[in-house]
């Protein structure tokens, strides 16, 4: 018999605005209203965005999740952009925490504050893993989770992004699962992950080749997430869903110019990524 924790949780794919970006062209780009609804028509969950009063609006005619997020250098700021989302129905908030040379102990502190101030407003506060942010590197982020834990208690929600940690580690597809998923309890207490396809040389990879078929890189990408997926899977499974972004951007150097423009590439990602965790469901299930 399954234990009432194990009862079946909801994949929700948020996609992002972001990877949109000149689409289909430069001189043609959709219009954000044109954008959710095509989000909407290709099978998405939800949006992942900064949201404003129109997003917010389309999400909620068109029955999307609206996961929000912000920067998370001015705890003051922050809260008042946590008011603001949550208004507009963002209740799952990604926040990148502080700079790169930010001391662990003041990162550790400001995510406790960040943290608390949304648990008083209503929201789940996540923070990311992120380059350039205070989590860079694992081993900053393990001593920022380490205090975070001896101030409050409690395992430091994170906003699980995989790919820049693979990339500071200069990471091989056989060490994907070994060296990344070696934070199982905090994996498996957050709700929000980053699935933006990597190797150890990029942060973002191509899911096609431009022609159809799966690139070499992303088969590999992929065989890691549905181990991710295992690995929550087999925790506490918290609120009964897990919130995934099919993070393909467009600006600051993710794209590559050759490369399938990331919205084509995103659509591919997510009935691929709702297959891996289909498969991870079995492999756990079929252990219970």
């Amino acid at each position: 018999m399954k234990h009432p924790a194990k009862t079946t949780p909801r994949l929700i794919q948020c996609v992002t605005p972001w990877g949109m970006m000149h689409y289909p062209s430069a001189k043609r780009e959709w219009s954000i209203e044109r954008k959710i609804r095509a989000i909407k028509a290709a099978g998405f969950d939800g949006v992942a965005a900064i949201p404003d009063a129109e997003i917010a609006r389309l999400c909620r005619e068109l029955v999307l999740v609206l996961m929000g997020g912000m920067d998370g250098s001015n705890v003051a700021k922050a809260r008042r952009a946590m008011k603001q989302q949550r208004e507009l129905g963002a209740i799952y908030l990604n926040i990148q925490l502080l700079d790169h040379d930010t001391p662990p102990a003041q990162a550790a502190r400001t995510a406790v504050q960040l943290v608390e101030a949304g648990d008083a407003l209503g929201v789940k506060v996540h923070i990311e893993t992120h380059r350039d942010t205070a989590t860079e590197t694992p081993e900053k982020y393990d001593e920022i989770a380490r205090l975070f834990k001896r101030q409050t208690g409690r395992v430091m929600p994170t906003t699980w992004d995989h790919s820049h940690l693979a990339v500071v580690k200069h990471l091989q597809p056989a060490d994907y699962a070994k060296r990344l998923l070696v934070w199982p309890k905090a994996i498996q207490q957050s709700n929000i992950f980053h699935l933006r396809p990597f190797n150890g040389q990029h942060c973002q990879v191509p899911v096609t080749n431009g022609r159809g078929k799966l690139t070499p890189e992303f088969r590999d990408y992929l065989a890691f997430v549905e181990e991710l997926f295992v690995c929550w899977l087999k925790g506490p499974r918290p609120d009964g869903q897990l919130l995934v972004c099919p993070e393909l951007g467009y600006s600051h150097g993710y794209h590559v110019s050759t490369w399938p423009h990331p919205w084509e590439d995103a659509q591919v990602a997510r009935l691929h990524y709702a297959k891996a965790w289909r498969r991870a469901l079995r492999r756990v299930d079929a252990r219970d």
